[in-house]
């Protein structure tokens, strides 16, 4: 698995048979870096609520590429009208077999919405997402959430590996409730965190999430933005 972090929550994942966008607001003020490279061969881009800085550059992607919307069913068929012609709505509980990758869709503590002309839009509840790949190791993107006990349950039936975790403070986890959840409830190799450094409400970097996770067992990878890296 190759993953590649674009600032933010948008990544990207190149496994056997797939390249799946997750959260792509690649137009992020911290993200300089060549866009229609970042997604070039796009076969799958993975929502896990409906913020705009999350939804980011779905539209783009999937009309460029031809990319597969994996979202849940009020965010795909809002997209769906934005031109969006491939999508495959899923909730939580549930799994899709894409193929080469599966993604279930499990909580997370946040809200998900719109604006449209001043309104308020619904875009269904905010997901973590697990992707789940023959040979390769389990991911979970928690999204944006707070903590949460359940958290351990999540761990239970999916056993995730690899998790990129919100750590930005005021909207997500801060860094201390973000070390928590990781040390407490999952048993993660490598841990990414997200969510931070984007606009100034946020965190300004991750190095509060770094200290507050020394002596824990789980690797703490920052990567820089646009840069691949093998997990």
């Amino acid at each position: 698995m190759k993953l590649t972090w674009f600032g933010h929550s948008a990544f990207r994942v190149d496994i056997a048979g797939a390249v799946i966008m997750i959260d792509p607001f690649i137009g992020n003020p911290t993200f300089t870096g060549d866009q229609k490279a970042a997604y070039k061969g796009a076969t799958h881009v993975v929502l896990t609520h409906g913020h705009d800085d999350h939804t980011g550059s779905t539209v783009e992607i999937c009309k460029a590429t031809g990319a597969t919307l994996i979202a849940n069913f009020e965010i795909c068929n809002f997209l769906a009208g934005k031109g969006v012609e491939n999508y495959s709505p899923g909730n939580h509980g549930g799994s899709v077999d894409y193929g080469a990758f599966s993604v279930a869709f499990v909580q997370a503590w946040h809200s998900s919405g719109t604006i449209v002309d001043g309104v308020p839009v619904y875009l269904g509840n905010p997901a973590g997402i697990v992707i789940t790949a023959k040979g390769e190791k389990t991911l979970l993107h928690m999204g944006d959430t707070d903590i949460f006990s359940d958290m351990a349950l999540i761990n239970e039936i999916y056993a995730p590996k690899i998790g990129i975790v919100p750590v930005g403070d005021r909207f997500t986890m801060g860094a201390k409730l973000a070390a928590l959840a990781c040390n407490r409830y999952f048993n993660f190799e490598t841990v990414i965190p997200a969510h931070y450094a984007t606009f100034g409400l946020l965190d300004p970097d991750a190095g509060k999430f770094t200290d507050a996770m020394k002596g824990s067992k789980t690797k703490v990878l920052v990567p820089e933005r646009g840069i691949a890296v093998d997990l």
